[in-house]
């Protein structure tokens, strides 16, 4: 019989929470220090400072190039990384449970003193506005950007993470240094690991590291979200055009979240879908089309994407809203939702072979509930869900009011192709 994980957490007396999960049958560690710190938290003269400061973070500290940083973390068998979200940054670290000590010297060190040389800011805006190029060169990429500019443009939420072309190369030291020390401080901080880890060591470790931090994070504003459902249309060169429909969603402490994810997969979670089915495998009129659904504090959103060619624009886009009254109106029979509950259980459960999403999962919880939520509790809540429960929630989100839109694609040289698509939307 294999052995139970366990789940801990301990507040530092400067507010800094440490959480751990100990996975006693594995050999590997995923450590992780999350800061509340995203592009939620960037008014219109930091879009992009979030994710910046993540670049800069690999740059080098007061004791470590960021050559060293990487030889080191090479030295130890492991792997280093970091991301920026809407509502989060995250840097963690994998490696042999017998690492952990090293990979959190390391981890610390970045986050805690990192030097912002000059010279390295003025590369690495270089660095970022190649990426933000390449994300503007990308329209399947860049259109889901649009459309959370789109639905969410009164909100934060709508900010894009990669940032503004014009922010970023005018980023400072001192804008740089001033961001950290607003939203980098200790009840700001929350330091996970899962894996093959002791809580008592793994907090002692933390301890050296983050207990002398101080300061106190201004608390984070909640602001009400509108959604605005618009249509924003880009016009670009591209051989398809690529399109995201979007629909005010729920935020976290909603339980029809649940509900929306068994909609989810039943709509366009995967190749049993029916956006799928009836749209590439019956029809054949696109290669890429889906759905995904996203909560956050404040709000949530669903969304389909999809790309099709001009032709085939008008077909596809009908038949997607058509699919969405549909599921509205009918519900779904008991095979498809029994269908949808496993395809969620499976991907849960699955997922917990990773110490990295188990980290993530466990940062997550505490980050938006303050507790853990355990995965037995996140199962029954889907496994609650009931066709009428479909019915009623896939009416409120693909009701009346409709979508916000997203496009990009040949429009000059095809002008009448959206002509009275998204009328009921424009009114």
């Amino acid at each position: 019989m294999a052995c139970q994980s366990s789940i801990n957490k301990t507040i530092l007396p400067n507010g800094v929470r440490i959480l751990s999960e100990r996975i006693p049958y594995v050999d590997s560690v995923s450590v992780g220090v999350w800061a509340v710190a995203g592009a939620r938290d960037e008014e219109q003269s930091r879009r992009g400072i979030s994710h910046f400061v993540e670049h800069m973070l690999f740059k080098g500290t007061k004791t470590r190039t960021a050559r060293q940083i990487a030889d080191e973390m090479d030295s130890l068998g492991g792997h280093l990384n970091a991301f920026t979200d809407k509502e989060f940054t995250c840097y963690y670290a994998r490696v042999l449970g017998e690492h952990l000590a090293d990979a959190m010297d390391i981890v610390s060190d970045m986050v805690l003193n990192s030097r912002f040389d000059p010279v390295e800011i003025s590369r690495e805006i270089n660095v970022v506005l190649e990426e933000i190029k390449r994300h503007k060169d990308t329209p399947e990429d860049e259109v889901h950007d649009i459309l959370t500019q789109t639905l969410w443009k009164s909100h934060n939420l709508g900010n894009s993470v990669i940032g503004d072309e014009a922010v970023v190369s005018n980023l400072s030291r001192k804008a740089l240094k001033t961001y950290v020390k607003e939203l980098y401080l200790p009840d700001g901080l929350v330091i996970v690991g899962a894996g093959n880890l002791d809580h008592t060591a793994f907090v002692d470790t933390v301890g050296a590291h983050f207990g002398l931090l101080k300061g106190k994070r201004a608390p984070r504003e909640v602001v009400k979200v509108t959604p605005h459902l618009d249509v924003r249309v880009v016009d670009k060169a591209t051989e398809l055009v690529h399109f995201c429909l979007g629909a005010e969603g729920f935020n976290q402490n909603c339980k029809e979240k649940y509900t929306l994810a068994a909609i989810d997969c039943i709509l366009g979670g995967g190749m049993s879908s029916r956006l799928f089915q009836e749209i590439r495998e019956n029809r054949g009129l696109a290669y890429s089309i889906g759905s995904y659904s996203v909560a956050y504090q404040e709000a949530g959103i669903f969304a389909i994407y999809g790309g099709a060619s001009v032709d085939n624009l008008r077909d596809v886009v009908e038949l997607t809203l058509r699919e969405c009254e549909t599921l509205g109106r009918n519900s779904v029979t008991e095979e498809e939702l029994d269908r949808a509950k496993n395809q969620i259980r499976g991907a849960l459960v699955l997922g917990q072979e990773s110490m990295s999403n188990r980290m993530s999962r466990l940062a997550k919880s505490e980050l938006y509930f303050g507790r853990n939520i355990r995965m037995e509790e996140i199962l029954a809540s889907i496994m609650r869900v009931t066709r009428d429960d479909v019915a009623e929630v896939a009416g409120r989100v693909f009701g009346e009011a409709g979508f916000a839109a997203a496009l990009i694609g040949p429009f000059s040289k095809n002008p009448d192709v959206l002509k009275g698509l998204f009328d009921k939307r424009d009114a």
